[in-house]
This record gives C-alpha cells, sequence and structure tokens, in this order.
C-alpha cells in the first residue's frame, strides 16, 4: 500500500507528485519569471494547485506522451476522474483530425522551452467538443535541465456549437 493510501491522502498529494508539482512550479517559475501559485511549502502549493480555477494538466516526456498529472479544473472540462485522465495518451484530448496541429505546436514549445498564447480545439471524454484560447505551454525542466515532459495551463475557453 503506498503512503498516500495509507493516510488517505488524494493521489495529487502523494509523494511522487509532491515531486512533480514542485517541478511544474519552479520550471513555470524558470521559463516565465512569475510563480503560478503563492502557496508555499510542496503539500500547500500541490493542494493549491488542484483546486486552481484554471486548468493545468502535464503529460510525460515520451513519444507518445501521457498525462501525468490534471487538476479539478482540468477534471471538470474534460469529465474524467483522476483515474481515467492519469495515464491516458494526452493526443487522445484532441480529434483525430487536430492530432498534427497540436503535435506541431508541442513540439515549438518544447524548442522554446515555453508559449504563451496557445489556442486549439480539444474534446471531452463524451466528445464534446471546446476551444482553449491564450494557454500557456512549457517544459518541464529538472534542475540539471534535463526534461522531463509539458505542463499547460489555460483559463480562456469555451463549447463548441
Amino acid at each position: 500500500m503506498s503512503p498516500a493510501a495509507a493516510n488517505n491522502d488524494p493521489p495529487w498529494l502523494s509523494p511522487q507528485l509532491l515531486g512533480l508539482t514542485s517541478l511544474l512550479l519552479d520550471s513555470h517559475q524558470r521559463l516565465y519569471g512569475q510563480p503560478l501559485l503563492r502557496a508555499q511549502g510542496s503539500r500547500l502549493a500541490a493542494q493549491e494547485l488542484f483546486v486552481l480555477d484554471r486548468v493545468v494538466l502535464c503529460h510525460d516526456g515520451a513519444a507518445d506522451p501521457r498525462f501525468i498529472y490534471a487538476n479539478r479544473a482540468a477534471l471538470q472540462l474534460f469529465k474524467r476522474n483522476w483515474q481515467e485522465m492519469v495515464g491516458l495518451p494526452s493526443r487522445l484530448s484532441a480529434r483525430q483530425q487536430n492530432h498534427l496541429d497540436r503535435r506541431q505546436a508541442l513540439e515549438k514549445a518544447r524548442r522554446q522551452e515555453a508559449l504563451e498564447g496557445y489556442g486549439g480545439e480539444r474534446v471531452d471524454s463524451q466528445g464534446r467538443r471546446f476551444q482553449i484560447r491564450n494557454a500557456r505551454l512549457w517544459s518541464l525542466l529538472d534542475e540539471e535541465r534535463h526534461y522531463r515532459g509539458q505542463a499547460a495551463c489555460f483559463g480562456n475557453w469555451w463549447w463548441e456549437p
């Protein structure tokens, strides 16, 4: 049994996810020169990130990346629970005809390490389409600047008719 399960902590407060939260927040601070959150301390920051009113997602650095984090706003928007979202190939957040545009934007963000103003179409778990605008995409870079994946944050979205 994991320490998080033994303590009845939610998954985003597990030791592994506390490390990911720290990486996500530190990378944002380094690349944008400003904090994503005001919270200090790993557990408090992880909790604040999870309840943030903006969508925050991240996927790993694999060739076919999978989501490794989704905050509550992301889970609600994509209509998935934690177990359904975390581990899902991130390409499945977009319709197949949008995969190329999405991949190109992610590659550009990786080359630049950070990208602002990203927009595109996404789909929830039932296939309902929505548009996102003015998203931030950034690389998750550890202290040695090794690439560990990418994160996204946005608060501007709307359902398509």
